[in-house]
């Protein structure tokens, strides 16, 4: 076997065992495209010797998802995908773990009408919501990881000779993944210990704001009463470790819906509905967005922002240390998964319950009267660089370095 099928039959091991951790007699679930289908087999064998009573592939394919698009008819895209949410919302229920693969092109849905990915997209939402409910909650594990596709290689290294491109972009997966020389499930469990003594001590201080400024940013953000900072594990409600993203360098929790005041500007691209959002500036009061620019892509930030009420707010808040491994490969990934891991950012639309004390076992409604926010969507957007200060803000009023100069200060 050579070096990278070893590499290959690790990530998939990893994926199963810390990113979902499938356990004996647990169904897994893996949603991925056809252009993945070597490294989804060693998923599904991976699975099976941990113990899994039943893989099912659920499989897409970026071709097809272009056509439709492109040829169906209007009335298409108002269908909503009952069936579908219905089998994945029973198969949660049920116990089972959700793993998604990704090998997104940047580019796949650039010049659609944004009313066709606006209607599809709020349709699907409202479809999924009981099952985002339970994601949200932790109620079932679920994680994120990526393969290189063709198009997002050459969106990366678009110097390199197409092969090489696809090479690339699989050594630095591995590397922001933890996979080489050592152990990488010991690496992991070692990475989450250090992300969860940053999130012990952000508990220990229960700051009261945030207050961030860099170059196009000042922006104070309050934290609701009861916040949980948390890191990249997570606990199901069966009381099993998982992770949500692979990779992961950050630490979070929910803000206070309506305590978001000044303007924030983006760092790095958002790829969002398939299409690119760059050099844009987000401006809040009392938690609303009110005003927005961007360089790039400002039908589809607006498209976004009109999801719904709630998509008109924020849902996360997120701390990452510019100096980090993925931020140290100078890389622009064009892909949130490792975007966000390498710089601090923000979610527009809903929060995650249990950022929440007691959240977990909360209805909608006691979240939404504990100051967090609901909505069909989460998209999280970069915001952190070199330059970035962010301090803590007291019960008291005083002020306490949390970052300086885009790295933590303590």
């Amino acid at each position: 076997m050579n070096n990278f099928e070893t590499n290959l039959q690790q990530y998939a091991e990893l994926a199963v065992k810390v990113g979902v951790n499938v356990h004996p007699g647990q169904t897994l679930v893996v949603n991925a495209p056809i252009s993945a289908a070597h490294f989804v087999r060693l998923i599904v064998k991976a699975a099976y010797g941990t113990g899994a009573k039943l893989v099912k592939v659920n499989w897409s394919d970026e071709v097809i998802t272009r056509l439709h698009y492109d040829l169906a008819p209007e009335e298409s895209f108002s269908i909503e995908p009952k069936w579908f949410a219905g089998e994945m919302t029973e198969l949660v229920e049920e116990g089972a773990a959700i793993l998604h693969v990704i090998a997104e092109n940047p580019d796949l849905l650039a010049g659609v009408p944004q009313e066709r990915i606006v209607t599809s997209q709020k349709v699907r939402g409202k479809a999924m919501e009981k099952y985002r409910s339970y994601q949200m909650a932790d109620k079932f594990s679920w994680s994120i990881v990526a393969v290189p596709s063709p198009e997002w290689a050459a969106k990366v290294f678009p110097d390199l000779p197409a092969q090489q491109q696809i090479d690339k972009l699989w050594d630095v997966i591995f590397k922001t993944v933890r996979i080489g020389e050592q152990d990488a499930v010991a690496e992991w469990k070692t990475h989450l210990l250090n992300l969860d003594s940053r999130a012990d001590l952000l508990n220990k201080k229960k700051y009261k704001k945030l207050h961030y400024t860099a170059p196009g940013t000042d922006l104070t953000i309050e934290l609701p009463e009861g916040h949980l900072w948390v890191s990249g594990g997570s606990i199901n409600e069966q009381g099993h470790v998982f992770v949500a993203n692979m990779p992961t360098e950050e630490v979070f929790t929910a803000p206070l819906k309506t305590g978001v005041n000044g303007t924030v500007r983006s760092t790095k691209p958002l790829s969002y509905g398939g299409n690119l959002i760059d050099g844009f500036s987000i401006t809040f009061e009392n938690g609303r967005i009110v005003d927005y620019t961007a360089e790039q892509g400002l039908d589809s930030l607006k498209s976004l922002i009109e999801m719904d009420e709630g998509a008109h707010y924020l849902g996360e808040v997120a701390l990452v240390p510019h100096q980090s491994p993925i931020s140290d490969t100078n890389i622009l990934f064009y892909n949130t998964l490792f975007d966000e891991n390498a710089s601090n950012h923000l979610a527009i639309g809903n929060a995650y319950a249990f950022c929440l004390e007691g959240g977990k076992t909360m209805s909608k409604e006691e979240l939404i009267s504990h100051g967090m926010n609901s909505s069909l969507t989460h998209v999280d957007f970069m915001i952190g660089s070199g330059e970035m200060n962010i301090h803590g803000v007291t019960s008291e009023g005083s002020e306490e370095p949390i970052f300086l100069q885009g790295n933590w200060a303590f």
